[in-house]
């Protein structure tokens, strides 16, 4: 019996793959266009869903006029006499009648809910929501640097989960329950005109009255919706910003952080008051209308038992089916209140998930072609959106194989440099050739994938030292990653490290963003990943800068026999890092002020001169 289920169970699940690859996963930003995006690729279960409300809504109304006929079957049975004959009389008369009623109520309506559950519970909410949430991140993944910079981590990964959730819960809403509601309204107002116009006049007009009321307080509750929304993912972002920092917030005491998110979440509070009084008022409305709409029927409806135009088991089945629709109608307008505040979020999340990529490739982008890794800067100015810094007009020529050293003082644009040379941001002004080709016309995967970088900032995962170090490649053995750890001199403290589950070696997980980690180690297990991918260029941005010195010698001799045959870029603090490399370029406020070999600069360039002057008197 558990294999049946299972079968059942596994073959409606199979019906979404959520990790279907697409060529392109930017939605639509209109709101429309950007839920239809998602569902038309599994518009199929949402059609079934549609089809389960309407004949659910059908067979509901149904099952409660029995209601009437049971009492009218039951009055006649007595009225004939044959209440002694007991179930053998009641059976031979109205057996047929029964049967019916039995497979309606027992049968078909199982068989009608097991198969909207099946498609909710098995299809739509792990296959639709993980579709969404899916898609939503390999689209915000492929953003510019820029748009991380600007936002709250916390704040964007809440959106994209949520995306799905809001997403499938208001379709859910308006196609099984809305949807229902509607029906079943619809078919008790015909089966009310069928006993009397005065009954279906009634329920028509509840139904005008009800639309009336939605339409006054539903947009309401969307734009309050949305706004809390917004509010709340800000709570969410300023919370995991406390606590991806929480050594500076102990450091420094709670009260400076608590004031940063009080202030979000009294906000938060704020922007959720004038929601619940909207849905306090409305739902006084609706118990307003419905308590009239009751009054009214059952009034009408002995009223018409009374004159003799109808008989008691039409009585008992219009209390009951009205009963009903005023149940149904509570929750219709609970899940009106649902869905408009899933349709909020959805909004909400629309302005982030279906914001357009800044740097795309084009149309016609053709895979780059390493060929020797000539780099040329022509005439590139890029200044962040403001009106000047940072890099003004610069060109630079790098041959093939040339290993260039950047220095300079703080915000001369150094960093910035070697992320337009990959394409992390584009210039404002300029081209940047590598090998002739423009690299705003190549794939941005196929350019990134011929760098190795390491960066100051040493940006690990919550994974093991063996995924760090092979990240990027799925079938990495555990040699080649012990090879490259120990060219970055890291293979000694990574097998002495242990964690709390009891991983050891190569097997430890490092925390978030290598927290477990000293920054030393930290660069190293970089270093080591950079030397694993063994790119044909190198970029190191201040990659050295936490190591002492021993180390970074060691580490400094295995570099310079993997550099061989590389175009490398190395930015540097300190200059004996640079020394001895083929050219050092000289960076001031965004314009090169200097080039050339270290002993050349030494005697012609005042800046480099007094940062070495500097730089040797203190050590």
């Amino acid at each position: 019996m558990t294999r049946m289920f299972d079968k059942v169970f596994s073959f409606f699940e199979g019906w979404i793959d959520p990790f279907k690859l697409r060529d392109n996963y930017e939605p639509p930003n209109k709101f429309l266009g950007y839920v239809w995006h998602y569902v038309s690729q599994v518009k199929w279960a949402f059609a079934a869903l549609l089809i389960y409300g309407f004949i659910n809504a059908i067979v509901e109304a149904v099952v409660f006029s029995y209601v009437g006929q049971l009492v009218d079957i039951l009055t006649q049975f007595e009225a004939q006499g044959k209440h002694a004959s007991g179930w053998d009389g009641l059976l031979a008369e109205f057996g047929n009648s029964l049967l019916v009623m039995f497979f309606v109520v027992a049968i078909l309506r199982a068989m009608v809910v097991t198969f909207g559950a099946l498609i909710e519970e098995q299809v739509i909410v792990p296959g639709f929501f993980m579709l969404m949430r899916w898609q939503s991140h390999k689209h915000i993944i492929g953003q510019s640097l820029s748009f991380f910079q600007n936002d709250l981590a916390g704040r964007i990964s809440q959106k994209v989960f949520q995306s799905g959730m809001a997403t499938g819960d208001m379709m859910i809403s308006l196609l099984q329950v809305i949807w229902f509601v509607v029906i079943y309204a619809v078919t008790t107002a015909g089966l009310f005109f069928a006993l009397d116009w005065q009954l279906g006049l009634v329920i028509a007009l509840w139904i005008v009255a009800f639309y009336a009321i939605a339409r006054y307080f539903i947009p309401k509750v969307r734009d309050h919706a949305r706004k809390s929304t917004e509010s709340g993912s800000t709570v969410t972002g300023r919370m995991v910003d406390s606590y991806s920092n929480i050594q500076t917030v102990k450091l420094h005491g709670d009260k400076a952080q608590d004031g940063f998110l009080l202030e979000a979440m009294r906000n938060h509070q704020a922007s959720i008051y004038p929601f619940t009084r909207t849905l306090t008022s409305m739902r006084v409305s609706l118990v307003v209308l419905n308590g009239i709409v009751i009054s009214v029927i059952s009034y009408l409806a002995i009223d018409l038992w009374l004159s003799g135009q109808s008989t008691l088991g039409s009585v008992a089945f219009v209390l009951a089916l009205v009963l009903r629709l005023q149940l149904l109608s509570g929750r219709l307008l609970g899940n009106l209140n649902g869905f408009f505040r899933n349709v909020g979020i959805t909004q909400n999340t629309m302005e982030l998930v279906a914001k357009p990529h800044a740097i795309k490739d084009t149309f016609d982008a053709k895979p780059f072609e390493y060929k020797k890794g000539a780099v040329t800067f022509d005439n590139v100015s890029f200044h962040y959106d403001k009106m000047g810094g940072i890099l003004d007009e610069l060109n630079l020529e790098v041959k093939s194989g040339e290993k260039i050293g950047i220095v300079g003082p703080s915000g001369a644009g150094k960093t910035t440099l070697l992320n337009l040379l990959m394409r992390f941001f584009d210039p404002e002004k300029g081209r940047i050739l590598i090998d002739g080709q423009n690299i705003a016309d190549v794939k941005q995967n196929s350019l990134r994938s011929q760098f190795s970088f390491v960066q100051q900032d040493v940006q690990l995962f919550h994974q093991s030292v063996f995924e760090n170090i092979a990240h990027g490649k799925a079938n990495a053995t555990l040699e080649e990653v012990q090879d490259a750890a120990k060219l970055a001199n890291a293979h000694e403290f990574i097998m002495a490290l242990e964690d709390t589950k009891g991983n050891k070696g190569y097997d430890v997980q490092v925390g978030e963003r290598g927290v477990k980690l000293s920054g030393g180690q930290r660069q190293r297990i970089a270093i080591a990943r950079a030397l694993f991918t063994d790119a044909p260029m190198l970029v190191l941005d201040e990659a050295t800068s936490q190591l002492d010195s021993g180390i970074e010698e060691a580490i400094q001799e295995n570099l310079s026999n993997l550099m061989e045959g590389k175009t490398v870029f190395i930015v540097a603090h300190r200059l004996s890092t640079v020394s001895k490399l083929d050219r050092i370029i000289v960076l001031d406020k965004g314009k090169i002020i200097g080039q050339g070999k270290h002993d050349t600069l030494i005697k012609k360039n005042k800046l480099y001169a007094n940062l070495w002057e500097t730089q040797t008197t203190v050590d």
